[in-house]
This record gives C-alpha cells, sequence and structure tokens, in this order.
C-alpha cells in the first residue's frame, strides 16, 4: 500500500484524469483543501473514490482573505475525519498577516478540539515552534508536512505526539534529507505536494511518493520494501488512533 497524505488534487488542470489514475493505482490520496468553499468541489470530485479522501481546511496564506469562510468550516467539520491544510506561514510575504493567521488558526484548534480525534495535515513554515505551542493539548493527530524548521522545533513537535509526512521536494535540499533522518521512524508518512512541489525541476503526481521511498531508504540504509512496509505500518497506526 502506498499513500499520499499531502497533495492538492483540486488544483491539476485535469483533476479527474489525475483521480483516475490514482485510483487505477491503488493509491490511497489525501486531498487537502486551501479554503471551505474548495472543499465543497474537492470532495465531489472524488465521490465513489474509497482510497481518496478529502480534507477540510484554510490555508494560512488565504487565511486573511477568507477567514469570513469560518462559518462554512465550522458547519462542515462534523462530516469530515482530515482537516488540513491548516497552520501558520512565517514566510517574509505573510508573516505581515500573522495576527490573522493565528486568530484563524485557534479557531479551527478550538473547534477540531471539541469534535475530537481528527487527523490534521499543518503547514508550519518559519512558524513551527509556534505551531507547536498552540497544538499543545488539543484533542487531534498533528501531522506536520514538509517540517522545515530546526532540530530544536522538531524535537518539540515530537515531543508533543506529532506525525510528519515528507514528500521527494524535501530530498532537493541537504537539510531536508537531515530532517528526515531525524524523524522517528514510527513517526512518518509521504507526501508529495503536489502540484505545487517540483523533484528535480518535475512536476510531481501522487504516484511519485515512490520517489520519496526511495530517498528515505538511502537514508534509512535499508532496502526500499522494508521502507515500504513500515510507512504502511505508520498508515495504519495513524488511521486506528484517529478513530480512537
Amino acid at each position: 500500500m502506498k499513500f499520499d497524505m499531502h497533495c492538492h488534487l483540486d488544483l491539476y488542470k485535469d483533476p479527474k484524469d489525475i483521480i483516475y489514475q490514482c485510483d487505477k493505482k491503488g493509491l490511497y490520496v489525501l486531498s487537502v483543501t486551501t479554503t471551505p468553499n474548495a472543499y465543497i468541489g474537492s470532495n465531489r470530485l472524488v465521490s465513489g473514490c474509497k482510497r481518496i479522501k478529502t480534507a477540510l481546511g484554510l490555508h494560512p496564506e488565504l487565511a486573511h482573505l477568507r477567514h469570513e469562510e469560518l462559518a462554512i468550516f465550522d458547519i462542515l467539520l462534523p462530516q469530515v475525519k482530515y482537516v488540513g491544510e491548516i497552520g501558520l506561514d512565517g514566510g517574509q510575504d505573510y508573516k505581515k498577516h500573522a495576527e490573522i493567521q493565528l486568530k484563524v488558526f485557534r479557531h479551527i484548534l478550538r473547534k477540531v478540539h471539541h469534535r475530537g480525534g481528527k487527523i490534521m495535515s499543518i503547514h508550519s513554515r518559519g512558524s513551527a515552534d509556534k505551531v507547536v505551542d498552540e497544538l499543545k493539548g488539543i484533542d487531534g493527530v498533528p501531522i506536520f508536512h514538509w517540517f522545515t524548521g530546526t532540530k530544536a522545533e522538531l524535537d518539540k513537535a515530537i515531543d508533543i505526539g506529532a506525525w510528519f509526512s515528507v514528500g521527494p521536494a524535501m530530498l532537493n535540499s541537504k537539510k531536508g534529507k537531515e530532517i528526515i533522518g531525524l524523524i522517528p521512524k514510527d513517526r512518518l508518512l509521504t507526501e508529495t505536494d503536489a502540484p505545487f512541489a517540483k523533484f528535480s525541476g518535475k512536476n510531481l503526481f501522487p504516484w511519485d511518493v515512490d520517489k520519496a521511498i526511495r530517498g528515505i531508504s538511502e537514508i534509512w540504509g535499508c532496502d526500499s520494501e522494508t521502507v515500504e512496509y513500515k510507512l504502511e505500518e505508520n498508515f495504519r497506526r495513524i488511521l486506528s488512533i484517529g478513530e480512537r
């Protein structure tokens, strides 16, 4: 079993074809969304696909523009198991919106905590420390997508029980490889962040988790089959945690 725990299926030029290919290949895909309104259409696209699930999100880069959609988020939340993409972005272009980002993130986490047991795909660029602080005590399963923080921030995230999804794009840099090597093997999942992320200058697709698996095998010093077995074990475990 192979899986992509963070992909924006609705943002491909021809999402129906990508969905068809994923279904044909037997891939499990978590299709994250950037706004509550986008969730509605995205979820409709994968109707009938048992292995493709849609996450309800409000991306921090859009928080200052779409915060009024929190009312829609609240209505939809009881219907979903997965929440994402959510979080904070401390990048140069978005840190000026830090206040509204934090307000939106806290609102989402309050609602998630109240419902309990949701699996969350979390954005933390330039803000990992703050994201970890906000997640403390929340009843849910946090998965840091494409973690880029420091080792100290990684350790803090590990201490609160966080998981991590890593993709081929992380293998483009020395730091990315180092982070993958520091993540506990029993907290690791695969993603692509497609169609945004690239690997060796090329566009990615959900089935390119194969590239991540090969990269992880090199970092772990074992064969790809061993990595696949461990990742599937992790995948099944995180689903069981979310059902408690």
